[in-house]
């Protein structure tokens, strides 16, 4: 199979594009979101009453300190006031937790669906997509473009809202209270929203960036990292280094310049709320000296300036936000809209009661639609025959075994299991004829008896200890501290060849009439080899099988081999009759015994 991980997705296009497509897919959360919403908003409303209470009570206050006032009153109407803003600030701080809570579970039902969507749709697309896609970039997408999807959510959208109700809510209070200096103090913040337009505009770019290198980076170290040995053993660090510095110097550009502008909006903010400070103090001044309004206004609009200009500073940073989330949603989405394999639900033609006769007719197949690889493969394998697929690298001999799995569509000629076209019959079924023992062991970290019993149920563990008997594994589990029940991880001090068996008695356990064993053998030792092949022996009676390896030792009992070379059968036979031949399987052959 063709791994080209240097492929990168195409950038996201645009801030629209990006946010309307996670704004469509909260559709089903719209009723939470705007009662939180509502919430949000009468607990904004009630802060921006507050200044206005605040203002009756510093006037009350005043009142104290000129001759002749009746103090009891004055006290009583001061301790009203009070009582009244503990009761506003309670309820607003009552209606905000609601709010948070909400939105904190519409967060993470939105996450839980993201991700639930993305692991669906990996089974969904055709593997062609991870051949030219770096895995760290699937896993970034997964884990830190649904991480930014669900902060956004989870804070600026109430934010967002906060802010818009708090700046409308504290001008038309300012303007109630004194149209003078609401004028004063907007015109000394308006200057804000224009930079904040400006630096908008510019700052997307470098978030999309941001974004992409991110997933860059995530690929590189997924792959250095399962590589390291490789790196190690051929001195390549020097490579390793030049590679990652090249991508962490990209993702320190965009990182750095998304930051500073993200940065630059809290300073910049920070001193036009000063400067409005300074303008309503200085015009309020003037007016208390003229008499033209009271302290209590003035107090009132310190306030006042305080909830117009947060909220631009947090609106700053939801833009901030916003932009990540556009770049993150559109990645996630991109995915998400990748072309799917074809729908089966039609197809009820099913492969049962499977005696193993395999055809494949006339089959021509590329990667790419204008590169053929396999040219005109037309072979037959009879029931409960031993089928060897022999080569050189490059010769098509993996390509055929994922034909057969339907892993790949064909781009013409047939397939046939007894007689029934695969393409007929749904994936899923195909898939079921097949038992497999690759050269990479897969094993998870679980139980020896989980990892053999893998997605099969109803298996006991008599039947996983009878396949481990059968194939020579039984004893080896048996002096493990737990047995059937020791835990595999990557630090296990379990051997190549002892996984490869654990693989081999998966396979037995699931007991396919079809088995595909493609190079099980080549990364072990040749005393590991014959105990495999003796366990491998023991997997194929009863099945038709096909063998891919590089050692021709191990196929020389097969019942057909075939000889391929640039997507061609050139030869076919049993061992003994390929050998007379002398043609280009004799010389394949001769030549591993050749110093």
């Amino acid at each position: 199979m063709r791994n080209n991980k240097n492929v990168m997705p195409q950038k996201p296009k645009n801030f629209k594009k990006g946010m309307g497509k996670i704004l469509r897919y909260l559709n089903n959360l719209y009723i939470p979101i705007l009662i939180a919403l509502v919430f949000v908003i009468a607990g904004t409303v009630i802060e921006v009453i507050g200044p206005d209470k605040i203002k009756l009570l510093t006037n009350e206050i005043v009142k104290l300190l000129i001759p002749g006032t009746n103090v009891t009153d004055t006290m009583a109407s001061v301790l009203s006031i009070v009582i009244l803003l503990v009761v506003l600030y309670l309820l607003s701080m009552l209606f905000n937790i609601i709010q948070s809570y909400i939105m904190a579970i519409v967060t993470e039902k939105t996450a839980f669906r993201l991700r639930k969507d993305i692991s669906k749709k990996i089974n969904l697309v055709p593997l062609k997509y991870f051949d030219s896609s770096s895995t760290g970039d699937v896993i970034s997408r997964v884990t830190n473009d649904v991480d930014t999807i669900s902060q956004t959510l989870n804070q600026s959208i109430a934010t967002l809202i906060k802010s818009v109700v708090m700046i409308l809510g504290s001008i038309l209070m300012m303007f109630i209270t004194s149209p003078l200096l609401a004028v004063t103090a907007i015109a000394a913040s308006l200057i804000g929203f224009v930079l904040i337009g400006v630096i908008m505009s510019n700052s997307q770019k470098f978030f999309i960036s941001q974004q992409t290198d991110l997933g860059k980076m995530n690929g590189f170290i997924e792959e250095s990292y399962t590589n390291h040995n490789v790196i190690k053993a051929y001195n390549a660090k020097d490579s390793f280094k030049e590679g990652f510095e090249k991508i962490n110097t990209d993702l320190h550009s965009s990182a750095w310049k998304s930051q500073f502008f993200s940065g630059l909006m809290m300073p910049l903010m920070s001193f036009i709320g000063n400067f409005g400070y300074v303008c309503v103090i200085v015009v309020g001044s003037i007016l208390v000296n003229k008499g033209k309004t009271d302290i209590g206004t003035i107090m009132a609009f310190t306030i006042y300036i305080r909830l117009f200009n947060q909220p631009l500073t947090q609106l700053a940073q939801v833009a901030n936000n916003f932009q990540r989330t556009a770049a993150a949603s559109e990645r996630v989405f991109e995915f998400l809209e990748e072309e799917e394999l074809s729908n089966e639900e039609d197809k009820t033609l099913e492969i049962t009661e499977t005696k193993g006769l395999v055809e494949f007719e006339n089959v021509k197949f590329g990667y790419v639609e204008d590169k053929t690889i396999i040219n005109d493969f037309t072979a037959y394998a009879k029931a409960g025959s031993k089928v060897a697929i022999v080569g050189p690298t490059g010769a098509g001999k993996t390509t055929i075994v994922n034909l057969l799995m339907r892993f790949y569509e064909l781009n013409s000629g047939s397939i046939k299991i007894d007689g029934i076209n695969i393409s007929d019959v749904k994936r899923k079924n195909v898939h079921d004829q097949f038992c497999m023992v690759l050269q990479d062991t897969w094993l998870f970290e679980g139980t020896i008896f989980e990892n053999i019993a893998y997605s099969m149920d109803n298996v006991t563990k008599e039947d996983v200890k009878l396949a481990c008997k059968k194939i020579g594994l039984h004893h080896f589990i048996k002096t493990l501290p737990n047995g059937y029940d020791t835990v595999l991880t990557e630090k296990s001090s379990v051997s190549e060849g002892q996984k490869q068996l654990i693989t081999i008695a998966r396979a037995m356990i699931k007991d396919a009439p079809l088995l595909i064993l493609d190079e099980a053998t080549s990364s072990v030792d040749t005393r590991t080899e014959k105990i495999i092949q003796e366990a491998m022996d023991e997997l194929m009676k009863g099945r038709t099988s096909f063998i891919i390896a590089h050692r021709l030792s191990t196929i020389k009992n097969a019942d057909l081999i075939l000889v391929m070379d640039n997507g061609d059968i050139i030869e076919k036979g049993n061992h003994e009759s390929l050998i007379k031949k002398d043609g280009f399987y004799a010389k394949l052959y001769n030549s591993q015994f050749e110093m």
